[in-house]
Formats: C-alpha cells, sequence, structure tokens
C-alpha cells in the first residue's frame, strides 16, 4: 500500500495545505519519505461534522455488526504484514520481534473490544418493573441502559505506534461504544498510522458504516489541529497518551469549552517498587537483575517503568544494588523512539547528575554517533533527601532508575504516603514481610490503578480485570483505565426511560430480553 501523506477524512483522502513534515528514523536520524502535509481548523470541522452525522446510524447498528466491523480493523492489520512491521521499525526504531508482539496485541484488543461489543454486557440494561399498587405512591415503569457519549477525539501516542494509536485501545473501546473516532497521528509515526488508518477507512466502507464513523489528522507545525479537535463542539470525550505538560494543555482546553467534556489523558508515572525486608534478604540478586530488565524494556519508554525503587539500607540492599549494577553494565544503549523524547531523557538524567542529593552508580553502553540510542543508568539517593525534595517525584522517561536507601521502616513507610498519584506500585515480599505490607497496602491503594506483588510493572495485559489508570498526575481521572475491556466505560453515559410505550423501548431494555443480555431485573440479577 503506497504512502500518500495525506489525511483520511471519512471516506476520501485529503493533502494538506498546512505545512509538511518527515518522519525521522531513530536507528540512523534520516529522514524518511513520503512527506506528510499538515490539516487546518477547516480539516477538523470537516471531520468532526462527519463524525456528528453519524453518530445516530453508528450507535444504531446491531451489535453483531459492530463487533464483526472491530474483527475486521484486527484482520486488516495482520493482513497488512510485513509493509506494517517495516515501517514501525523504521520509524520507532523498535526491533521486529517487539514490532510484532505489538501489532498481536493491537489486534487482540480490537478482537476483544468485540467480544465485549457482541456480549452487549456494558450496556448494563437495568429495568425496574411499575408497581402500580404500591402504598402510599406507585412507582412508575423505570428502565436504564448506557448509551455511547458521541464522537471521541483520540490522540496517538509515541511509544506504542500501534496498541496505543489509530487503531489501539482507545479507538478499539470508543468504537465498541458506538462512538465514531476522529484520530490524530502522532508525527514520530505517520507512515505507520495512514497504513493503520486505511485498513479502518477500508473496513468502515466494507461494513456499509457511514463514512464519518473514522477520520485521520495531521497536525500541522503549530498544533492547531490538536487544539481545534479538543474544542469542536462534536467531540464529547477525548483520549490521550503522553506527557504531563500536554495532558493538562488538552485538560485545560476541554474544560474552558461552552459545554466541558473530559479528557482521559495517561500522562505520568514512576512506579514505585518496594523492596520489603524479607524478599531482599531472600532473593536480593534476582530482584536486581530483574529490576534492570524491566527498567531497561523497549529502552525504557514503557509508562510503566519503574522510575524508583525503595529499600531499607544494609547488607541485603547492599548485594541488591551490586547485582543490578552487575546487570546494568551488560546492557547496550538501545533507540529511543525520537529525537525529542532522547533530548528529554537527557535532560533528566543530567538534572540527576547535577543534584547534590543524588549520585550516579553506573551505566550500560554508551550509544553510537548518529543515532537515538538511550543509555541505561542506575542513580542513587537517600529517603531523607528524597522526602525533601519533591522535584525527584518527575517521571524520567528512558531507561534510568532512581535507589532510595531508607534508614528505617518509617522511613519507607513515609516514602508511600510522599509519592503522588501512580499507574502502578509493586511489593517484593514474602510471608515473613506480611505485616509491613499490611501497612502498606492501603497506602498504596489510595496511589495506585495496579497494585503487583513480586514482579515488575512493565508488561499490561488487556483482560477484563486490568487496570491501566491511577489518581493525578498518572491520569487525569482516576475512576477509569486505558487498558482491558473496562475502557468502554469512559465513552459512555446512563440514561433513563420512564413510562415508555414498548414499542420505542430500546431493545437492551424490551421485554422478554430479546438481545439475550445479562440484566438487572427489580434488583436481581437476570441471566440471559
Amino acid at each position: 500500500m503506497p504512502l500518500s501523506g495525506e489525511m483520511l477524512i471519512g471516506s476520501t483522502s485529503v493533502r494538506g495545505t498546512s505545512g509538511s513534515m518527515r518522519a525521522t528514523n531513530p536507528a540512523t536520524c534520516a529522514e524518511m519519505e513520503p512527506e506528510f502535509f499538515g490539516g487546518t481548523v477547516g480539516d477538523v470541522d470537516a471531520a468532526c461534522s462527519l463524525a456528528e452525522a453519524a453518530f445516530d446510524a453508528y450507535r444504531a447498528t446491531s451489535l453483531e455488526k459492530r463487533a464483526r466491523f472491530l474483527e475486521a480493523i484486527a484482520q486488516g492489520i495482520i493482513d497488512l504484514g510485513d509493509e506494517l512491521v517495516e515501517r514501525v521499525m523504521a520509524e520507532a526504531g523498535l526491533p521486529r520481534g517487539r514490532v510484532e508482539g505489538e501489532r498481536g496485541r493491537t489486534a487482540g484488543q480490537l478482537r476483544l473490544f468485540a467480544n465485549l461489543a457482541r456480549e452487549g454486557r456494558w450496556l448494563s440494561a437495568t429495568i425496574d418493573p411499575a408497581l402500580p399498587e404500591r402504598k402510599p405512591l406507585p412507582r412508575a415503569d423505570l428502565r436504564a441502559q448506557m448509551i455511547p457519549v458521541g464522537p471521541v477525539a483520540v490522540f496517538g501516542a509515541s511509544n506504542f505506534p500501534l496498541a496505543f494509536s489509530v487503531a489501539g485501545g482507545d479507538t478499539a473501546s470508543a468504537l465498541a461504544a458506538g462512538c465514531p473516532v476522529v484520530a490524530k497521528s502522532h508525527p514520530s509515526h505517520p507512515g505507520t498510522s495512514e497504513l493503520v488508518g486505511r485498513v479502518i477507512q477500508r473496513a468502515v466502507a466494507d461494513a456499509g458504516l457511514p463514512e464519518g464513523v473514522f477520520s485521520l489528522l495531521i497536525d500541522g507545525a503549530d498544533n492547531a489541529v490538536g487544539q481545534a479537535l479538543v474544542q469542536h463542539p462534536a467531540i464529547m470525550a477525548v483520549g490521550f497518551t503522553g506527557s504531563r505538560r500536554v495532558g493538562r494543555i488538552l485538560v485545560g482546553l476541554a474544560a474552558t469549552r461552552e459545554v466541558p467534556i473530559p479528557v482521559y489523558a495517561e500522562m505520568s508515572s514512576i512506579n514505585p517498587v518496594f523492596l520489603l525486608p524479607a524478599a531482599l534478604s531472600a532473593r536480593a540478586e534476582a530482584i536486581g537483575q530483574g529490576l534492570v530488565d524491566s527498567v531497561t524494556l523497549g529502552t525504557g519508554q514503557f509508562c510503566t517503568k519503574p522510575g524508583i525503587v525503595i529499600g531499607i539500607a544494609g547488607p541485603d540492599f547492599d548485594r541488591f544494588r551490586t547485582a543490578a549494577l552487575a546487570a546494568l553494565e551488560a546492557k547496550p544503549a538501545t533507540n529511543m523512539l525520537n529525537p525529542g523524547i532522547l533530548k528529554a531523557y537527557g535532560d533528566g538524567t543530567d538534572r540527576w547528575n547535577n543534584d547534590e542529593g543524588v549520585h550516579a552508580l553506573g551505566s550500560g553502553s554508551a550509544a553510537a554517533a548518529c543515532t537515538c540510542g538511550g543509555q541505561p543508568m542506575l542513580f542513587a539517593t537517600s529517603a531523607h533527601y528524597f522526602l525533601r525534595y519533591p522535584n525527584l517525584l518527575e517521571e524520567v522517561f528512558g531507561p534510568a532508575s532512581l535507589l532510595i536507601e531508607c534508614a528505617t521502616v518509617d522511613e519507607l513507610v513515609a516514602i508511600a504516603k510522599h509519592i503522588d498519584g501512580q499507574l502502578t506500585a509493586t511489593l517484593h515480599l514474602t510471608d515473613d514481610d506480611a505485616a509491613l505490607a499490611k501497612t502498606l497496602l492501603p497506602i498504596l491503594e489510595r496511589k495506585a490503578g495496579r497494585i503487583l506483588c513480586n514482579g515488575f510493572p512493565t508488561g499490561v495485559e488487556v483482560t477484563h480485570a486490568m487496570v491501566h489508570g491511577g489518581p493525578s498526575p498518572a491520569t487525569s481521572d482516576s475512576r477509569v483505565t486505558s487498558v482491558g475491556s473496562m475502557a468502554i466505560d469512559r465513552f459512555l453515559r446512563p440514561v433513563c426511560y420512564q413510562d415508555f410505550p414498548a414499542a420505542l423501548l430500546p431493545e437492551a431494555i424490551q421485554d422478554g430480553n430479546p438481545l439475550h443480555l445479562v440484566r438487572l431485573m427489580d434488583g436481581k440479577l437476570q441471566l440471559a
């Protein structure tokens, strides 16, 4: 499929008129063909107007048709074969195995949401039958279901060119809910975005859906497209994965609209790892090796990378640190996603290097010239110093982590209380650590969306129970997740129907249960 550098507005391809750009290969720092052309506010209006026009027809499609549409997108992505894999590798500097794994995850997400759409339990169909004889007042017939909120804007992420981008989790969950999507490609991987976008565009046409169900926009140099997208009155919610700075800008723009809308932004997390004493005594060396493997996975560009590690000073912590440094020295510098991310990583590690209370422990191999290689690094500080300087809570995005030595258990607990909102928190423990773990757990429940035992947070399963969210600044709304089937909840809202004629009721809440849903009937669960 030849790349055109054009945007996809409904069923048409449109060449932007607001400047041009090319992707950069992180392995060589060379610009790639073709040129991609940025859109205008007018292009945003065209895409959003099509989405608004498509909304009612799309949300009225049957659950089965919606599921098959999502499955067609998944299969279309797989069918691109090496063309897609090689473009992702070139644009993101990622190895083939990682790209093929992410492609599988992306298709798996779409199929998960297809199955979810098909079964319909997310509709939360609820019926409270009329009680005309109730005293002192009769009860009306009350029925409720969830409906989609409307067109959704999705901002592609830099660190997952497939799984968190044009056909990623935000798009899959929004389409499953019945929401048209207007996506904005990330400037680091415009070719990848176009390839995937054309798969979705073709699936829309093959399914006979309104063309406005999907559009793909390209931002110009002035970022006008992204801002206009969030502020367009047709857009009813936003999905974003990226930096804290940009996420908060989008949240602010959405809040100042005449009709404010939610921005579900995943922004920043340092994912603390707590090494409890008995666990450290039992397996210090294994934890040290595992930590470094996790910190350097994907060149540290996972939002769940462990950014700080907390333990109590002593011989066992020394063993852990020695093992971690030995593992680190064997790690090569690998490609970061783009020159901007590499610069931000350098700025972050320079802050630690220049901080009088933080000292560098060691590093992996240096990067080769003319690449975007990120050198793995470990730093250390004391709990006393960490608790005094809030700037150490800032994420350093890349293959670096900060080891924090505590003088006492009380300092370890104090750090748990001190950290802000996180995507994850991890406890390494044994049965002998149970009392301390019970002290930490209620604190960490308030701080994180996912709590792990005896593992590392990199690697996010796409399942029904997964929570990939957390209190600010990890995300802008701790009540939801951006991964797993519960992600659909972001793009739904409840509607109650009171004393409706049977002919006007939505199928999900009709007598006889024609969709064969699990429903709540007069407060009791009714199986399909």
